[in-house]
């Protein structure tokens, strides 16, 4: 030490400072003539990561926080504010939390409050179990890897409520952070193999990103299937066939996604055709996935939800106790848009033992998700009964929301449905729009040269001129030749009603800019 201090003629630990700061190693290195590289570039990152997309966050989201913050420091722009309709982020579009949904959470993150007057006794109880549940009754415990037993087992006890009896066993719920860290899980589980044996998995086209991404991410073999787009995004058995069988070429196909109801296209799925891709899953041997996010946002009356496990028992024992099935829900949609509070489950179904076991330990690296979205997740599952205190604020809270909901998808198709060049099936469910857009062929050819997809010139034009912020349709995979945009039905309705406006100001204006002689199709 006293030779240290020698030649650097001051403290130990001024010494220290130095020889340690960036900035002084790096001076030191110039000096010599050498930098030192860094160890993670573009060309050393994991080309996996390189390939994943994920347009509901992309370069248009990127810019409208740019010109937000652009707003904010008194830049000026042909708008006052920007109107973000691009993510089924529900409170952040002025959604008013469930009251009751709170009150449970707050007992369980601060259980003094248990002996506050000011909480219902329904909202204290349910507190109390899922306090009890936890280890040191507290909620900053971890849990077990598939998540506090008493929530799983009221998970069982709803889907059995929803389902009409068919039997449900706690022990297939796995709490999870979000739907999407169950899908991706699963899709862990599935990949395997080299070349034409490579897992295939089939999704929908459109598609929601979390899909494609992850597939990317896992080196799976991403297999199409496009839903019909006349017939209202019906889901067509001839194409699954047809997508198969193409697939089988260069890939061995072995899990089927559906999502239902459907973002971004918003269909409800009919009981006949959950039918028909449960034969379908059957025959071919595949794994299906079921994202059942927005089983509670279905708006158009003659419709309704169809769980792929209720349909799976209705066609009996034979498919019911082989056919392996993983189904999705998740606090961040249907009425309650918990997003921020990462809470969700997984029902797997018919799961070899073994196989079982390794996915308990694939999601032990992960410890366990969020407690506080566990006991959100709890709630939704366990809501106050008729007889509770609670009830009637909670029916309230619960109705005023999805009957919003209806109105504004309502609007929405109508709205966009007098808009020459855009054309918008019937918001069946979910929160989003995704109508057809004609872009004349002089606005196509201007964005090829600029090397990106007509509908993200389309958009970032609509950004920059409206302070509307959406998704372009190419995020989400669409047929070729054809041009869509995914909008949120989120904001409120005197807001959405603007959104509208300034969108069919945009879209005349931007035909006339590219005026042809050829018509807008219908």
């Amino acid at each position: 030490f006293l030779s240290i201090r020698l030649k650097t003629q001051g403290p130990v630990e001024q010494y220290g400072l130095k020889r340690f700061s960036t900035a002084e190693a790096t001076v030191i290195l110039r000096e010599n003539g050498k930098m030192r590289e860094k160890t993670l570039t573009m060309d050393t990152l994991n080309p996996q990561v390189k390939a994943v997309e994920y347009a509901v966050r992309g370069p248009i989201v990127t810019k409208a926080g740019d010109i937000e913050r652009g707003l904010q420091q008194g830049q000026k722009h042909p708008f006052t504010e920007v109107i973000k309709a691009n993510i089924g982020d529900s409170h952040a579009m002025g959604q008013k939390p469930i009251t009751f949904l709170r009150q449970v959470v707050a007992l369980c993150s601060f259980p003094e409050l248990l002996n506050s007057s000011s909480f219902p006794e329904d909202a204290k109880q349910r507190a109390r179990r899922i306090l009890q549940g936890c280890g040191g009754q507290s909620l900053g415990s971890y849990s077990a890897s598939q998540g506090v037993d008493c929530i799983r087992q009221d998970v069982a006890v709803y889907i059995e409520q929803r389902d009409k009896g068919v039997p449900a066993d706690w022990d297939n719920i796995y709490l999870t952070t979000g739907a999407s860290d169950g899908i991706v899980s699963i899709l862990k589980m599935l990949v395997s193999g080299q070349g034409r044996s490579r897992s295939g998995v089939m999704i929908p086209i459109p598609q929601y990103p979390l899909y494609s991404a992850a597939i990317s991410e896992l080196e799976a073999v991403q297999i199409n299937y496009y839903l019909d787009e006349d017939n209202c995004w019906a889901l067509d058995i001839n194409e699954l066939h047809r997508a198969y069988q193409a697939a089988k070429e260069h890939c061995h196909p072995r899990v089927i996604c559906i999502i239902n109801p459907g973002n971004p296209t918003g269909q409800v799925q009919s009981r006949k055709c959950i039918e028909d891709v449960l034969h379908f899953a059957y025959e071919e041997n595949l794994f299906v996935m079921s994202d059942e996010v927005y089983q509670d946002n279905v708006y158009s009356p003659d419709l309704q939800f169809h769980s792929f496990k209720k349909v799976l028992y209705e066609m009996g024992p034979e498919y019911f106790n082989t056919v392996e099935l993983a189904s999705f829900h998740s606090t961040s949609k249907g009425y309650s848009g918990e997003c921020g509070f990462r809470g969700g489950y997984m029902e797997v179904l018919n799961l070899d033992l073994e196989v079982k076991a390794q996915l308990v330990k694939l999601l032990s690296v992960r410890l366990c998700p969020p407690v506080s979205g566990q006991a959100a997740m709890d709630v939704i599952v366990n809501p106050p009964l008729p007889h509770e205190p609670s009830y009637l604020q909670f029916h309230k809270e619960k109705s005023a929301v999805l009957g919003a909901l209806a109105e504004k998808a309502q609007v929405t198709e109508q709205t966009l449905n007098t808009v020459p060049g855009i054309k918008c099936n019937p918001v069946q469910g979910a929160m989003y729009a995704f109508p057809r857009i004609f872009i004349p062929p002089r606005a196509v050819e201007e964005a090829k040269s600029l090397g990106m997809s007509p509908d993200m010139m389309y958009c970032l034009r609509l950004l920059e001129e409206t302070g509307i912020c959406l998704v372009p349709g190419s995020g989400f995979g669409q047929r070729e030749g054809t041009y869509h945009f995914r909008m949120t039905i989120l904001p409120t309705t005197e807001k959405l009603k603007v959104l509208l406006e300034k969108l069919r100001d945009f879209h005349i204006k931007f035909l006339k800019e590219y005026a042809s002689l050829e018509e807008p199709k219908r």
